[in-house]
């Protein structure tokens, strides 16, 4: 029997806070999401001015990113190089950069996904929570 890894409170709290502190540090309005490993939402916040669309699309970025085990971003770089196939996959419906997972010693523990601004600056939002866990 294997022992599994997983996010605490305590962890999606401080991913939360470093990454509203991020996105507010440059004035960004952006919506966070953090999920499990199986892509389950543990939080959602929608920072002041975000457009109402980014509660959607952050939380599928960090699906994506958690059951796909690699960032957002990946996906969206192979559509964008002509494998259009990736398209039809129902459980991939977040497939734009700004889905980051969150892995220790291997294991992807859950995702940070993040909308409302520039795709390199939401994945950066998620990067800088995620370095509040000290991974």
């Amino acid at each position: 029997m294997k022992n599994k890894m997983m996010l605490e409170s305590a962890d999606v709290k401080a991913v939360a806070a470093a990454a509203e502190a991020e996105a507010l540090k440059h004035h960004w309005a952006v919506t966070i999401a953090i999920v499990d490993d199986g892509g389950h939402l543990l939080h959602l916040q929608r920072l002041d001015g975000a457009p109402p669309v980014s509660a959607q699309i952050g939380p599928a970025k960090a699906r994506t990113a958690a059951i796909g085990r690699r960032e957002s971003k990946g996906y969206e770089d192979m559509i964008n190089g002509g494998r259009t196939a990736f398209l039809s996959v129902a459980a991939l419906d977040g497939m734009l950069e700004g889905g980051v997972p969150i892995v220790k010693d291997g294991q992807c523990l859950g995702a940070v996904g993040v909308s409302g601004v520039k795709s390199n600056e939401d994945a950066q939002i998620a990067r800088a929570g995620i370095a509040a866990l000290g991974l």
